[in-house]
């Protein structure tokens, strides 16, 4: 018999860490997912499901949400360099929508591998903000730049169309992180909470449907017809057009909420004093 001298004798061997596995990653996260109050039709029922998946396989190859932020951001940095540089083909509306679609799935991938680990932290939350900030402008700065560049004939006033497009995507998503600052601030819920699976799927498909001119992921594909330029300037237009009708009626609705937070916080000063 042999005696083992690799340790000191009556020490017992250290516990391997059990190394994640894909299902019960994919389970975890289904039993803990952000509320779909309000979340429109594309990000609800392909891009959160997707990126569990792509979480859960994060998890199991041992990412940290950070790598998978910058996953996002390189992989749609590359779709908005080929919108922006490409020469106009077939093929380029393709590859741009692929390119998209993932780093749009790697950026709902990042919050859930969060959850995943315990937890996120500010400056994940800081990176993921900054990420889409730059996503939601330079995108449709690229189609400004590719439209000039590639399409035939060169447009002229269609250019004031991603401009404008460009400018409005930036301040909704800025009063989107806007609201959720001032509702923490006056410790209302969190819209975006994460919530049990039954609730989350509680909410209207129609509100989710009627959101499609702000789905992110609508976007993505209309990206397929950017090998057809004469095509895409028709259907991002109208993107563009229901896009600023949206965002327009949704300010007018989140300025009443904010003002009610303004009157409730008034009402509890009275009753305080």
């Amino acid at each position: 018999m042999t005696t083992d001298t690799s340790r000191p004798a009556g020490a017992s061997a250290a516990p391997e860490r059990q190394r994640p596995r894909y299902r019960a990653s994919l389970q975890q996260l289904l039993s803990a997912q952000k509320s779909a109050k309000g979340a429109p039709a594309y990000s609800r029922f392909v891009n959160r499901p997707l990126g569990r998946r792509l979480a859960a396989a994060a998890h199991v190859i041992g990412l940290t949400p950070n790598q998978v932020t910058a996953a996002s951001a390189l992989a749609t940095g590359a779709g908005i360099a080929v919108v922006a540089l490409a020469p106009s083909a077939w093929w380029k509306g393709l590859l741009v929508a692929a390119l998209l679609v993932l780093g749009y799935a790697l950026d709902a991938a990042d919050g859930q591998l969060a959850r995943l680990r315990g937890g996120g932290s500010k400056a994940g939350e800081w990176l993921d903000h900054v990420v889409d900030a730059a996503k939601t402008s330079c995108l449709h700065l690229a189609v400004a730049v590719g439209a000039y560049l590639t399409f035939a004939p060169r447009p002229t006033a269609w250019l004031l169309v991603p401009l404008g497009f460009a400018a409005v995507a930036s301040t909704w998503f800025f009063t989107i992180i806007l609201n959720d600052h001032v509702r923490r601030l006056a410790g209302a819920r969190d819209g975006q909470a994460t919530v049990g699976a039954g609730e989350a799927r509680q909410h209207s498909a129609l509100r989710s449907l009627a959101s499609a001119p702000v789905d992110y992921g609508v976007l993505c594909v209309v990206f397929v017809l950017l090998g057809w330029p004469a095509v895409f300037s028709w259907a991002y237009g109208l993107l563009a057009l229901g896009f600023a009708v949206v965002a327009g009626a949704s300010m007018v609705v989140w300025f009443r909420q904010v003002s009610a937070l303004d009157h409730r916080a008034a009402a509890g000063q009275g009753v305080a004093a």
